[in-house]
């Protein structure tokens, strides 16, 4: 079964507003959304902001709910000027830039201990335009994150879920597909206030989409 794995209620609507037959339930303390989409069953899982919350809510999602498939669906910041607020785009990539283990083996910055690369590579579906997304547990408008992770990963968006949701699912040998609506873009103004003032469309954007997202895997 594909299962959405979504971090705020916000995100997880744009799924739920697309299902029939809808039951909700509390799992391990995460609202859970049961459903069809197309008469094909499915799951939303809200795991919460941020890194462990992702981690948590995708092993939820495999261990409890069984899912062969996780489909991550929500907003990201843009890194690259080039990018459009309200587009979405398929990640091809997910790294934790925020975990860090080069002064005690070597690695490079974001190579988790079991893996030798920072990446996580993520299922490819259709033909949205991808990009390489960046996972951290911190939401600034600093530009020198925003230098770093462009010259260290070659990121073009940012998040605070995608590297950990991919992260606990390699582990399990399950296919991990995420979609992002570019809430704000370097270069436009102030990040935090881009975000605020531009949610609800991509929400919106993001609702429409979903019913493509889910038959194209």
């Amino acid at each position: 079964m594909k299962v959405f794995v979504t971090a705020m209620d916000c995100e997880a609507e744009t799924v739920v507003r697309n299902l029939a037959d809808v039951r909700e339930a509390r799992i391990f303390g995460r609202r859970v959304v049961f459903g069809t989409i197309g008469g094909e069953e499915t799951v939303v899982v809200v795991s919460g902001v941020g890194k462990a919350n992702a981690a948590a809510g995708t092993q939820l999602a495999i261990g409890s709910l069984s899912a062969d498939a996780i489909i991550n669906v929500g907003v990201a910041g843009g890194l690259d000027p080039a990018l459009s607020v309200g587009a979405v785009y398929r990640a091809s990539k997910a790294v934790e830039y925020d975990f860090d283990l080069s002064k005690v083996n070597g690695t490079s910055v974001g190579t988790p201990n079991e893996c030798d690369t920072p990446f996580f590579e993520l299922a490819a579906v259709g033909d949205w335009p991808v990009a390489i997304v960046a996972t951290g547990d911190r939401f600034t408008d600093d530009e020198n994150d925003f230098d770093f992770l462009r010259s260290t990963f070659e990121a073009s968006v940012r998040d605070m879920e995608l590297g950990a949701i991919a992260h606990t699912a390699f582990h399990a040998g399950i296919p991990v597909f995420s979609f992002k609506a570019i809430t704000n873009v370097v270069g436009q103004g102030a990040m935090t206030a881009q975000y605020k003032e531009n949610l609800p469309r991509c929400l919106d954007v993001l609702t429409r989409e979903v019913p493509s997202f889910f038959a194209a895997i």
